[in-house]
């Protein structure tokens, strides 16, 4: 393709099968703008913008993908599962056909991404317990049945929802770095234009739904407006 620049490798052989294959780096390109630039962002703004209107009580059924009151939530951790998954598969395959990593822009910013990504995953798993009066395992009449650290927001809730939000940002700054480094390594007509597309189209999304109001509180969303409910009495005046 015109514009690649010669260090980058067109083929490489596999020394286990003893053969030597052509190397698609338009299929790398394709397969991380996918990912950071379409999947990724409908992850996000389901989350932002999917859940449902609180009610008095909340959301009662186990938090399952097998509950459809839980959908977006669904989406966005299964989601985003898929994805980061795809994109360390597609950079575990470049750093292998590269023999390693490179020390350009465009591999420094490619494995900040990915890896600031599996963070986001790992921390994941680091949420807490849900809980909630109302929630599918609790005695409304004994409260030492209502405790999980997503009701009554801990520290440990408070610190995972600080970084995860706060990190999300920084995945898309490191990921547009990739991105631009990577095409001007390795220029691929339209790409380009196809990413500045979806960025507009996610911002106007955005705006519309803002607009249209349907960014509700995700604590409020699961555990209802009653001020009985921690959080709730804590922001009592937000």
């Amino acid at each position: 393709m015109p514009g690649t620049q010669l260090h980058i490798p067109t083929e490489v052989t596999l020394d286990f099968l003893g053969m030597t294959i052509p190397v698609h780096w338009d299929y790398h390109a394709i397969l991380m703008v996918s990912v950071w630039f379409v999947l990724v962002p409908i992850c996000i703004i389901i989350i932002r913008f999917g859940k449902p209107k609180p009610t008095l009580t909340g959301l009662h059924r186990q938090v399952a993908v097998k509950h459809i009151e839980w959908w977006w939530f669904s989406i966005h951790k299964y989601g985003l599962i898929f994805s980061i998954s795809l994109a360390l598969a597609g950079a575990i395959v470049a750093v292998t056909v590269s023999r390693g990593f490179s020390g350009s822009l465009h591999s420094l910013f490619g494995l900040a991404t990915v890896a600031l990504g599996c963070l986001q995953i790992m921390g994941g798993w680091l949420r807490g317990r849900h809980g909630g009066k109302n929630y599918y395992l609790a005695d409304p009449n004994d409260p030492k049945t209502w405790f999980g650290d997503h009701y009554n927001m801990t520290k440990r809730r408070r610190i995972f929802e600080a970084y995860h939000k706060t990190a999300g940002y920084f995945v898309f700054f490191f990921a547009a770095g990739a991105v631009t480094s990577g095409l001007m390594q390795y220029p691929m007509p339209g790409l380009g234009e196809f990413i500045v597309a979806m960025v507009v189209i996610a911002f106007l999304v955005s705006i519309v739904l803002e607009y249209k109001g349907y960014r509700y509180d995700g604590y409020r969303a699961a555990h209802g407006y009653t001020m009985d409910a921690p959080f709730n009495k804590e922001r009592e005046f937000l």
